[in-house]
């Protein structure tokens, strides 16, 4: 998965507020247990109601839930920032 299709992803599960997707990879070449170099470390940002009443655990298992798919073929590692909307600033 790339960066779109990590952001149609997520998008489509949670109906973020707010939803910002990065590709570090870059920053991450030659890491071990990675043979490719693209499309590897993301690190995402979403703001969602569906984050009412859950714990931040929860939170990150249910976006890697949510990209589950990628995780089984070339995502190696995600950065999560998930909020609510009242916990995110306006």
């Amino acid at each position: 998965m790339n960066k779109n299709d990590i952001y149609t992803a997520l998008h489509k599960e949670f109906d973020p507020i707010h939803l910002n997707v990065i590709d570090e990879s870059h920053k991450h070449r030659s890491h071990q247990g990675t043979p490719h170099t693209e499309n590897t470390h993301f690190h995402i940002t979403i703001v969602s109601e569906k984050f009412e009443d859950a714990s931040l655990i929860q939170r990150h298992r249910l976006i890697n839930n949510a990209l589950k798919t990628a995780f089984a073929n070339q995502l190696h590692a995600l950065k999560i920032t998930a909020k609510t909307p009242k916990e995110w600033p306006t």
